[in-house]
């Protein structure tokens, strides 16, 4: 399996669709810290997710998806970008005990919401939230969807902690001389299919064994990869952000800053000098980095 989105659509009528296949990036993403079982493969969920939303919004910048619950799981993040980059990260939470080996998305979360950060090169930034009212990442989406595009959508996610994949299905305005069933009928061949077969099919093949009494137009696939936003620029305008007070309390205690990139572990150090040049502009250091 390679990493790659594959876009399609349905010929005569308004129905188009994405499928996403990971496991190189997935791999590194996992490859970060040691999660859970069952956080290992909602993450997986949330990186496929992702990626076919950036996909489906043609956003010209970064997509995150931001789930924040109650649960055992305090967080889960995961960005993507046109360029076919992605990143991801959880965190448990402190006064929870761990989940078990079988949890659902329900125990890992229980109460809480999906923030939709769409961040363009040009323009402005958008946010979306969705409330986690349904019993799983795909629902919820779909929720989101039904909100905010006002446009039917479904989608279909998998994980198994190796490999991660994702099926969207989406209707577009209509015209009148497509096909009135085509919706109806798609959707429900696409509720035939077992996880088993979306993490380990082939995306053609699947889109065969789905459909191939309909005539389906295949895109040429997308690459997608790893791929980390730090950079020292960003973390040296995050703690310029933190403000004077505090950065000079650190300084009494310490001759420096050093700090990582969650989501890479990339390690970063800001030298005494550094950090007062900070205080007056996070663009001042231009310092090696360590």
């Amino acid at each position: 399996m390679t990493d790659q989105i594959q876009r399609f659509l349905f010929d005569n009528t308004n129905v188009r669709g994405e499928i996403v296949s990971l496991e190189a990036a997935y791999a590194q993403v996992l490859d970060k810290q040691a999660y859970p079982a069952p956080v290992a493969r909602l993450l997986g969920e949330l990186l496929a997710a992702a990626a076919l939303l950036t996909e489906t919004v043609k956003l010209d910048g970064t997509l995150s998806l931001e789930v924040r619950g109650q649960g055992a799981l305090a967080l889960l993040m995961a960005e993507s970008n046109p360029g076919g980059e992605l990143r991801g990260i959880a965190r448990l939470s402190e006064s929870q005990p761990l989940p078990s080996e079988d949890a659902g998305f329900r125990e890992l979360l229980g109460e809480g919401h999906i923030v939709i950060t769409l961040d363009p090169r040009e323009g402005n930034r958008y946010q979306g939230i969705v409330e986690l009212a349904a019993d799983s990442l795909a629902g919820c989406l779909e929720d989101y969807f039904t909100r905010s595009e006002q446009l039917p959508t479904r989608l279909w996610l998998t994980a198994d902690s190796v490999r991660s994949s994702g099926f969207l299905l989406q209707q577009l305005p209509k015209s009148i001389d497509q096909d009135p069933d085509a919706w109806r009928r798609i959707v429900h061949l696409a509720s035939t299919l077992h996880d088993d077969e979306l993490l380990t099919l082939g995306q053609r093949d699947l889109l065969y064994r789905l459909y191939h009494e309909e005539t389906v137009r295949v895109f040429e696939p997308k690459a997608l990869r790893f791929g980390c936003t730090c950079s020292r620029a960003r973390i040296a305008q995050a703690l310029h952000d933190l403000g004077e007070q505090e950065l000079r309390d650190i300084l009494q205690e310490q001759q420096g800053i050093d700090t990582q990139c969650h989501f890479c572990h990339t390690h970063y150090h800001f030298g005494a000098a550094e950090i007062e040049a900070l205080i007056e502009s996070p663009d001042a250091p231009a310092p090696t980095l360590h």
